[in-house]
């Protein structure tokens, strides 16, 4: 792993500075989007980008959320594209990100939200592998299901760089999973195809080896890293490992539906906040 994306203490004039921008991204939730953060870090200053996302996590921890697992991002050479970056990152999912399967987002709990379809995997056991491979990891997963990501950005017009997503926890937002539990066996997770419909209509397309080759080999570069760090993956952790092709603009109003092969389905319904 690049020493970068190794925990170090940091001056205490940087520290403030993080912890400032830290506080603009949570603000920014409830008042919508701000600019991007480069008075505090360089577009492509990862190790301090992590910095400011620990920071917030640990707030929201202690505000009562309770983590649930990591989520890995743009691990679409698509979305890569459309982003302007081109190597994954990773955020942290919390239990109220998580949209039953059928479920119902409100626009009021977004701000310029957009929705891709990928495979999700839940840990059997404990995992910490600074070296894992996907052989490695593949004993440590107790099933894989379908999911949507909703991700969201608070940079205004989604007008970010490595270091501005990174920073806001990759971009996350709410995740729905499939309600069918698939074993890893017999599941061919490199071309299978993978449809996102918006009420009904093909909005994004893709295949398995959309995700860094294979979803797998993206959890397994995530499990890897969260070890190197000091934070390995838990039993019952959910890995959204990233997604299978372009991200779509969502509008209220909308059923959202993945399908992919093999796995089967998962929606849910944007709908307008109540006035």
């Amino acid at each position: 792993m690049p020493d970068s994306l190794a925990a170090k203490p940091e001056a205490p004039g940087r520290q403030a500075a993080f912890e400032l921008a830290a506080k603009r991204l949570r603000d920014a939730y409830s008042q919508g989007p701000i600019g991007p953060l480069r008075e505090t870090m360089d577009s492509s200053d990862i190790e301090s980008a992590y910095a400011v996302q620990s920071i917030n996590t640990e707030f929201w921890r202690k505000a009562g959320r309770r983590v649930v697992g990591q989520k890995i991002g743009l691990t679409s050479v698509a979305v890569q594209r459309q982003l302007g970056v081109n190597q994954p990152d990773f955020g942290v999912l919390f239990d109220d990100m998580l949209i039953v399967d059928g479920g119902t987002l409100s626009s009021k709990d977004v701000l310029q939200p957009k929705a891709e379809g990928e495979v999700a995997f839940v840990m059997s056991r404990d995992f910490d592998n600074p070296r894992a491979t996907v052989v490695d990891l593949m004993s440590a997963i107790a099933y894989a299901l379908p999911a949507i990501e909703i991700v969201d950005s608070r940079m205004k017009d989604w007008k970010i760089t490595i270091a501005d997503t990174v920073a806001d926890n990759a971009s996350s937002a709410f995740f729905v999973l499939g309600s069918q539990p698939q074993s890893l066996a017999g599941l061919d997770l490199l071309t299978c195809g993978m449809m996102l419909t918006l009420d009904g209509t093909v909005a994004s397309v893709g295949a398995g080896a959309a995700c860094l080759g294979h979803p797998l080999t993206a959890a397994a570069w995530l499990a890897a890293t969260l070890s190197s760090r000091g934070q390995p993956l838990r039993a019952g952790d959910i890995v959204m490992s990233g997604a299978l092709g372009p991200m779509v603009p969502i509008t209220p109003g909308s059923q959202v539906r993945v399908r992919i092969g093999g796995l089967g389905s998962a929606e849910f319904h944007y709908r307008s906040a109540q006035p």
